[in-house]
């Protein structure tokens, strides 16, 4: 069974991180097991991923404003994970 985040899919919870519904920190991340650390910075890896190969909005300025909050949102959260996985001995390679 995959892994979940207050019975959501990682995939679920990378898109609300992403859109800036969810917010990771330490206290969210207080009961995850080292599977959900990999999981969820594998998908927050890929949905980055996505974001940034889809198509730039040259001319829409609200799109691009966008795309780069999207970014810096899961950027971020993704700096707060690799960090609190640092500080608790796990390997998310």
């Amino acid at each position: 069974m995959a892994s979940q985040i207050q019975g959501k899919s990682l995939l679920a919870t990378a898109n609300g991180i992403a859109d800036g519904f969810v917010v990771l920190n330490p206290l969210v991340m207080k009961s995850f097991t080292q599977t959900t650390y990999k999981e969820l910075h594998q998908v927050l890896k890929r949905s980055q991923r996505d974001i940034r190969s889809a198509p730039y909005p040259t001319h829409d300025i609200l799109a691009i404003r966008s795309r780069n909050m999207k970014l810096q949102r899961i950027y971020a959260a993704i700096m707060v994970l690799e960090y609190s996985a640092k500080t608790l001995n796990i390997n998310l390679v």
